[in-house]
């Protein structure tokens, strides 16, 4: 089960302001920018993320239900700010893994042990720019 509704709504409402500003650069973390659906607005919302191959694997730590999985996957892909670059990214895919085996050791034991998060978002990159 993905971390609990409270989890979020506090991340949103206090930690994602302060790890926007080390998201962008800091190992293990990007920002993902993406536009709402409904709204046209853009956000930008701070997670793990990490480079695979020729792609980016996103834990989804509240579920693919949330409204930002929901706006990339309706968009058919967003950017993301990681290590100081900046990506375009397509064919968001989710996906479960109970092992959580894209993950480091850590990020794994954490969302196979503590969190109990099994799924996953896959997107291809479509051009990186510094």
């Amino acid at each position: 089960m993905p971390a609990p509704r409270w989890v979020a709504k506090f991340n949103k409402a206090a930690l994602n302001k302060v790890t926007r500003f080390v998201a962008p650069w800091a190992p293990g973390w990007a920002v993902v920018i993406h536009r709402g659906r409904k709204s046209g607005r853009v956000f930008r919302t701070p997670l793990w993320a990490f480079r695979r191959g020729d792609g980016y694997v996103i834990a989804l730590t509240y579920g693919p239900s949330t409204d930002w999985v929901r706006n990339v996957i309706a968009a058919g892909g967003c950017q993301i700010q990681s290590r100081g670059r900046h990506y375009e990214l397509v064919n968001p895919q989710v996906y479960r893994d109970d092992s959580a085996e894209d993950m480091p050791a850590f990020i794994r034991f954490m969302l196979t042990r503590v969190i109990k998060a099994p799924e996953f978002l896959r997107l291809d990159i479509a051009s990186a720019a510094a």
